[in-house]
């Protein structure tokens, strides 16, 4: 079974650019390979890694409905179920030293709970060929409160250097407890840290019982790629940001 690690918290303080980190670190520092989940509706992990998308479990999702509801034809005899898997299977998308699921749109408005099912059902199946897996997670809490971020290992909690973000890492923290979800452990990071601030809110969070990893600095180099439309996985080893995060990674023990 893979190792697997979940990235939360409100929406942006970062956490996607954090995940892209993680997975550059593990196929940097551990050798690969990974598979990154993708399990956010607005999809932008891609984006972060560098990758162009090709299907999304959403969009699989309904066009098989609507070959159902059509009467179209399956190949070779194939059940809708195996037609889908096949699908999903075919949806993977295969980069440098990892692979990328994509969720994608839900098939109605407002339902993510299909979709949400499909990408936790292929993700519990897929990990077994991976010994690691990195889930970008939506922003917010609800996709805990649905229970679709499954078994993991480490949660990582974003936060950017704000009370509100602590806040909501609070209530995150103290969701996972109320749900009793299966999480070995459950830390903290603090992004996008000017100065001092980041030690103020640091303990500010340990008073609420937040395990802090650690801080990443403010990183003028990915506010540059953004703009050049480069992605994070590609920040050279020298960067704020990734020796800030790698430096955090190495002390959670990744076996």
């Amino acid at each position: 079974m893979a190792y697997t690690i979940a990235f939360a918290g409100k929406g942006g303080t970062g956490k996607t650019s954090l995940a892209g980190l993680t997975i550059k670190y593990l196929v940097s520092k551990r050798q690969g390979p990974v598979l990154a989940v993708d399990a956010d509706s607005n999809a932008c992990l891609n984006e972060a890694l560098g990758v162009e998308i090709h299907a999304t479990i959403g969009k699989l999702r309904e066009e098989s409905l609507q070959a159902v509801r059509g009467g179209g034809e399956r190949p070779g005899g194939m059940s809708m179920e195996q037609l889908f898997d096949y699908q999903v299977q075919q949806s993977i998308i295969e980069a440098r030293n990892f692979d990328l699921m994509v969720m994608g749109r839900p098939e109605g408005p407002g339902c993510y709970c299909a979709a949400n099912n499909i990408i936790r059902k292929y993700t519990d199946i897929l990990s077994d060929k991976y010994p690691y897996v990195v889930i970008d997670n939506e922003a917010g809490m609800e996709h805990l409160s649905r229970r679709t971020t499954h078994k993991i290992d480490v949660l990582i909690i974003v936060s950017d250097p704000t009370l509100k973000g602590i806040l909501t890492a609070k209530r995150i923290n103290e969701l996972v407890d109320e749900l009793q979800l299966d999480v070995g452990k459950r830390v903290l990071i603090i992004n996008r840290v000017v100065g001092d601030e980041g030690e103020d809110l640091k303990k500010r969070a340990e008073a609420y019982n937040i395990d802090v990893a650690g801080l990443v600095p403010q990183d003028e180099m990915v506010f540059r790629f953004d703009l050049e439309g480069k992605p994070v996985f590609d920040l050279p080893a020298g960067s704020i940001s990734v020796t800030a995060m790698f430096s955090i990674l190495e002390s959670l023990q990744i076996p």
